[in-house]
């Protein structure tokens, strides 16, 4: 199946949707370019919504989907061919073409956008928008439906229902189909292959940014466009620092290195932490923590499967962190007792897992949608091949009195992407080492 195909494929699956709730019209708007300083933007990256449902990829511009019972058509709307603009800022595709290669039905400058959209919306049931993701496309819904409300004298009805278009969309994105797991496949390649230049590279007396530096290198150099996220380069103490930013301290030898980077290749993210040493070597009290951490995983990965339900990995891996906190005299008591005080928390304060896709933290629920219950009491989503989530345990030990010395200002995280599959799961991002003598022998080499 052809990319293009893909799309059309998924807008007739949400039209399939829109039908069983009885029709409507459907707006999807792209993300807007947002301006860094003065004349600057910051590189553009289209809303993901969007862009499952099209792969367009230019700023300005909207999906709207028309569907009653027996027919749906789609609808583009964006920028208009400008000879002079693109000069400036780069092709454009224009509405003929667009629609042409992107196979919608119609198209339409997105100049013309309020213009039409009246008479798009006349007589439909309902409305499938994002509700109240944004005041100001809020505000052009209502000037919307206000130009209709207005026709009534000569009977023409606006939408009666508003439904949230991102709901059902969540739902279409948690599953990922082959095209996807095949491009989220090729992101957990090329991240791993950055994280291990950035191992060969560590070095004591270098500094944080130096080696994300070698990672954007490796992202960009084997095509990925750009970093999931923020990269997070931390040593000693800041590894404790679970979304540290700063990336400028030096590196120290017998300290070790946390790395939380990983890219997006073609609108699809990985994510991956490793922690190894800046010598090369772990001391007796990291290699010591660094194995209930790893054990941890191992422990997650291996209730990652079909018919586990999303919370099972992780309570699978709180449970090896406590008895290993317990272990080294980070924790006393019992394990039961640690869980149920919630003590351990001191040095694991977030979840083991959360979804992956086309946003690093993606979409869809994490308990069963329809449910009964609200909140905590609903059961949580139970696991099915093409999800895909990450799977990452750690420990933290800041610097205290009450604590070993040994182990003082130790932060320990290690994370891979798991697809789920018919009979387990599949990690996508296995391309570097964790085991502590792997890491060892390639920092060695």
């Amino acid at each position: 199946m052809q990319v293009n195909d893909i799309h059309a494929a998924r807008r007739e699956r949400l039209a399939a949707r829109m039908r069983e709730l009885g029709g409507g019209v459907a707006v999807v708007f792209t993300a807007p370019e947002v301006m860094r300083n003065r004349d600057s933007d910051y590189p553009y990256r289209w809303d993901s919504y969007f862009y499952y449902l099209t792969g367009f990829q230019e700023p300005e511009a909207a999906l709207v989907m028309r569907v009653d019972a027996h027919a749906s058509e789609s609808i583009l709307f964006c920028r208009e061919k400008n000879v002079e603009r693109e000069i400036w800022d780069g092709w454009r595709h224009g509405p003929e073409l667009a629609r042409e290669r992107f196979g919608f039905d119609h198209a339409h400058p997105f100049t013309a956008l309020d213009e039409k959209m009246p008479a798009l919306l006349a007589d439909r049931p309902a409305v499938f928008c994002a509700l109240g993701a944004d005041g100001a496309l809020d505000a052009r819904l209502r000037q919307w439906l206000a130009a209709v409300r207005a026709q009534a004298r000569v009977g023409i009805a606006a939408p009666a229902a508003a439904i949230d278009v991102h709901a059902i969309l969540d739902e279409m994105r948690l599953v990922k189909d082959a095209h996807e797991a095949a491009v989220m496949r090729r992101a957990g390649e090329i991240s791993a292959a950055a994280h291990v230049r950035a191992m060969r590279a560590t070095r004591p007396g270098m500094h944080e940014h130096e080696i994300e530096a070698e990672l954007l290198y490796e992202f960009r150099r084997r095509g990925a466009q750009f970093p999931a996220y923020g990269s997070i380069v931390a040593g000693g103490r800041n590894a404790c620092v679970l979304h540290y930013r700063e990336n400028s301290s030096q590196l120290r030898d017998g300290e070790l290195l946390l790395i939380d980077a990983a890219c997006e290749l073609d609108g699809y993210a990985s994510d991956i932490t490793r922690t190894f040493p800046v010598s090369g070597h772990f001391s007796a009290e990291q290699r010591a923590l660094y194995d209930v951490v790893l054990a941890a995983q191992a422990a997650a990965i291996e209730r990652t499967r079909p018919g586990s339900s999303f919370n099972d990995p992780h309570e699978a891996a709180v449970r090896v962190l406590v008895q290993g906190m317990i272990d080294h005299g980070l924790l006393a008591g019992s394990v039961d007792g640690a869980l149920e005080s919630g003590s351990f928390r001191r040095f694991y304060m977030h979840r083991t897992s959360h979804w992956l896709g086309m946003d690093v933290h993606d979409c869809g629920e994490y308990r069963e949608p329809g449910a009964s219950g609200a909140g905590d009491a609903r059961p949580w989503r139970v696991l099915r091949p093409g999800m895909v989530l990450t799977i990452e345990p750690g420990i933290y030990v800041q610097a205290a009195d009450d604590l070993p010395a040994g182990f003082h200002n130790i932060g320990i995280r290690i994370e891979d992407d798991a697809l789920v599959t018919e009979g387990g799961c599949e990690i996508l991002t296995g391309g570097v080492p964790k085991a502590a003598g792997e890491i060892e022998a390639l920092m060695r080499g």
